[in-house]
């Protein structure tokens, strides 16, 4: 069996991109929490703190506040006590704010297309986009958009 890989402060700094120094403030305030303390009293954290400081990130990027941000987080966590649906949900989420912020980046394009262009992409890409809405409200046990 293979043991869970911890990393200390500095090793998930880099690999998170964020300063030693935010981390330190996240663990602070109790938006990420270390997984154990090594025989050196160093904080460890396990790779599951890495995918929960590239959620914070993402969200940071869509503007939302710290405590904002600790709400959603408790939030996904509530919805199950299954992690990988968690862990999937919150993926999820993150591409589809990846997404929004590409829509919101051509929107001066589409603003330019001539009707019949508008009319050609909107038919094609309005039916997936319900379908995957619809996907999503199914996994999170919400009613149907029909």
């Amino acid at each position: 069996m293979n043991e869970a890989i911890l990393y200390r402060i500095g090793e998930l700094s880099k690999l998170a991109n964020i300063s030693p120094r935010t981390i330190d403030y996240y663990t602070s305030i109790g938006l990420i929490l270390p997984t154990m303390r090594s025989d050196n009293k160093y904080r460890l954290y396990n790779v599951e703190t890495l995918h929960r400081l590239e959620r914070i990130e993402s969200l940071k990027k869509d503007k939302h506040t710290l405590d904002e941000i600790k709400e959603i987080l408790a939030q996904w966590e509530s919805i199950t006590s299954q992690k990988n649906l968690s862990l999937k949900l919150s993926e999820l989420e993150q591409q589809l704010s990846v997404l929004q912020r590409e829509v919101k980046q051509l929107e001066p394009v589409l603003d330019q297309l001539k009707p019949k262009q508008a009319k050609h992409l909107y038919t094609r890409l309005l039916p997936q986009t319900a379908a995957c809405i619809e996907a999503l409200m199914l996994l999170m046990n919400k009613s149907s958009l029909m």
